[in-house]
């Protein structure tokens, strides 16, 4: 499935206010080139993420999440690429509430909420609350997801070379690059 020019656009603007109503300052350059990750499904606002990459290297990656109120990146892992052993990650909260769901003994009243109509595909529900300045590394090869809380978040990520094409998700509608249209 793909997504409108019109929607990036709009989702690029409310994620770079978010991020300057948060103190983090970006150029012009970054601004204009948020990524906007829909994965297909058609419903930004519930199954979605903006991200900034500023730097990725065949070493270590750097890059700032923005999730509006409740919006879920899907359940997926960094698998083995090449003999490596995969992406490591560490998530620092820097505003709002994120809810991060890792294997694990399962949380007995998670409060993120699952996407109606994807009940199916999360299947991880170990939970972690971050709130600003708390962080977390998940392993490699780890089942996650994760939802911004009720007013959204922020999320510094700080891991290996991210290569999120590769990346496996437990959702089997999902495209991790879907096309962008022209409205």
């Amino acid at each position: 499935m793909s997504i409108l020019r019109s929607e990036v656009k709009r989702a690029q603007k409310r994620a770079a206010e978010l991020l300057a109503d948060a103190g983090i300052v970006l150029t012009d350059a970054e601004r204009e080139n948020i990524e906007v990750a829909g994965f297909g499904l058609g419903d930004l606002e519930s199954q979605g993420l903006e991200l900034i990459t500023y730097v990725n290297t065949d070493r270590y990656c750097a890059k700032d999440l923005v999730l509006f109120p409740r919006q879920t990146c899907p359940e997926h892992i960094h698998p083995p690429i090449n003999g490596e052993p995969g992406k490591m990650e560490t998530f620092r909260c820097r505003w709002g509430h994120v809810y991060l769901y890792v294997e694990g003994e399962a949380t007995a009243a998670p409060q993120a909420v699952v996407p109606a109509g994807s009940e199916p595909y999360y299947t991880v529900f170990h939970e972690i609350v971050l709130k600003p300045g708390e962080q977390y590394t998940i392993p490699p090869n780890t089942k996650h997801w994760f939802q911004g809380g009720s007013e959204g978040a922020i999320v510094s990520e700080f891991s290996s070379t991210s290569r999120d094409e590769f990346d496996i998700f437990t959702d089997p509608r999902i495209e991790r690059m879907p096309i962008v249209i022209e409205d």
